[in-house]
């Protein structure tokens, strides 16, 4: 069986983070609420004006995650119809309006007693 290449290095600032003074961490004024944090890091988002939506998909089976990118709704909307009928997929969708989380309806059929 051929060796698998290695992943390639991606450097990061890990280091100069650590050693920054915590002057750096600081904010300046009134400390914000848990209220305001998410209003402006959560629903404060924005995504290009060149891409319509964002999909992240969590497979419920080996909870792995991948993402995609794309430019216009059709082939978007065609990709989330053919992952939903699988039936194992969870999906968060951000477009520049709104966040959406779909899941697979995991409620049991109903039987009714009295039919």
């Amino acid at each position: 069986m051929p060796k698998r290449k290695k992943k390639p290095y991606f450097h990061n600032s890990v280091e100069a983070l650590r050693q920054a003074p915590d002057e750096f961490f600081r904010m300046e004024g009134p400390a914000l609420t848990f209220e305001e944090f998410m209003s402006w890091k959560v629903g404060g988002y924005e995504i290009p004006a060149t891409v319509d939506c964002i999909i992240r998909e969590r497979n419920l089976v080996t909870d792995k995650v991948k993402e995609y990118v794309y430019r216009r709704a059709g082939p978007a909307q065609r990709k989330l119809r053919e992952r939903m009928n699988e039936g194992i997929f969870e999906f968060t969708i951000v477009r520049d309006d709104a966040i959406h989380f779909l899941t697979p309806s995991t409620e049991e059929p109903y039987d009714d007693p009295l039919a």
